[in-house]
C-alpha cells in the first residue's frame, strides 16, 4: 500500500510588528492588515495539495511566497493558522504528528555533525532507532552515493557535493516514505547540482519514496514529476508526467541516474 498526505483548506498567517520584522517575505504574496501598529502577513490561503508516496513533486516561486512554510506544514513539523492536514496510511488516517517516523529531510546547508565521520553521520538515525545494523546499512549507503572511500572523512574534509551524498544518503538509509528538500542544490556548484539532483531523485525513486523540493531552479524543478508554482498566495501545478507514463519514468532520466538506480 501507498501512504499519502493530504493538505485540505490549509492557510498560514503570521503576525507581525509595524517595524517590519518579516520584512523578507515578498509583498506581492502577501496579504497585510494594519491594526494598532500590528500586521497580519498570510502566506497562503485555503491551499489543497495532496503527496503521493513513490511520486516527485517540486514547488517554485519568488522568495518569501511561502514555499519553505508550506514544506514545514506537509512534513507536520509546523501547524497550519486554519485548515487540516491528514496523513494517510495503510487505509488508516491520521494527523500529521504521526507522519514524523516515515520522513527524511536534506537541507542546503547539509547540517552534517561536524563531529562524527560520513560513516557514522549516515548511520546516526539508525542508531537513534536502535538499529544493530546501522553501520552496515550506512556503508551500503556510502557505496550507493558513490563514497565509498570517504568513510572516515569528516565533513570539513569533504567537498560541498560530497558532504550532500552523504546528507541524502543519511536522509534515505531508514527507508523514509517521504523526503523533503528544501533547496538542495542552492550552494552547489552546477556540476555537483546535477548529480546531486540525478542521484537524489534516482534513490527516491527506487526506494520508492516521495520526494517534495522547493527550489528556485528551473533545472532541477523540471526533473519532478510534477511541478507547482507559490506565488501571490495560490498554488498552482504547471506540470505533471501522464500516470499512463509512468512506467517509463527512467526516459526522464540521465545517465547519471539511471546508474545510481540500481542503489
Amino acid at each position: 500500500m501507498t501512504s499519502s498526505i493530504e493538505l485540505k483548506s490549509v492557510s498560514q498567517s503570521f503576525a507581525s510588528n509595524s517595524s517590519g520584522s518579516l520584512g523578507h517575505k515578498n509583498s506581492t504574496s502577501e496579504n497585510t492588515t494594519n491594526k494598532n501598529k500590528a500586521s497580519t502577513i498570510t502566506l497562503f490561503k485555503n491551499l489543497d495539495l495532496t503527496i503521493n508516496q513513490g511520486q516527485s513533486y517540486a514547488i517554485t516561486g519568488p522568495s518569501g511566497a511561502g514555499k519553505s512554510s508550506l514544506l514545514m506544514l506537509l512534513s507536520g513539523l509546523e501547524k497550519p493558522s486554519s485548515g487540516h492536514g491528514h496523513y494517510l496510511n495503510d487505509k488508516h488516517t491520521s494527523t500529521l504528528d504521526n507522519l514524523r517516523s516515515d520522513i527524511g529531510f536534506i537541507f542546503q546547508q547539509f547540517h552534517l555533525l561536524p563531529e562524527l565521520t560520513a560513516l557514522h553521520n549516515i548511520a546516526l538515525p539508525l542508531k537513534l532507532r536502535g538499529d544493530k545494523q546501522a553501520i552496515s546499512k550506512a556503508k551500503q549507503w556510502l557505496e550507493k552515493v558513490g563514497l565509498s572511500d570517504r568513510a572516515d572523512h569528516k565533513p570539513s574534509q569533504l567537498s560541498g557535493g560530497e558532504q550532500q551524498r552523504v546528507a541524502i544518503a543519511r536522509a534515505l538509509v531508514f527507508s523514509p516514505k517521504f523526503i523533503f528538500a528544501d533547496e538542495p542544490t542552492g550552494n552547489l556548484d552546477q556540476h555537483n547540482a546535477n548529480e546531486i539532483s540525478d542521484i537524489l531523485f534516482a534513490c527516491c525513486q527506487e526506494n520508492n519514496a516521495a520526494l517534495i523540493i522547493v527550489t528556485h531552479s528551473n533545472a532541477l524543478a523540471s526533473k519532478a514529476q510534477n511541478i507547482y508554482s507559490l506565488a501571490d498566495g495560490e498554488l498552482t501545478k504547471t506540470s505533471s508526467i501522464n500516470p499512463t507514463e509512468e512506467q517509463d519514468i527512467t526516459k526522464y532520466l540521465s545517465t547519471e541516474e539511471q546508474r545510481v538506480a540500481s542503489c
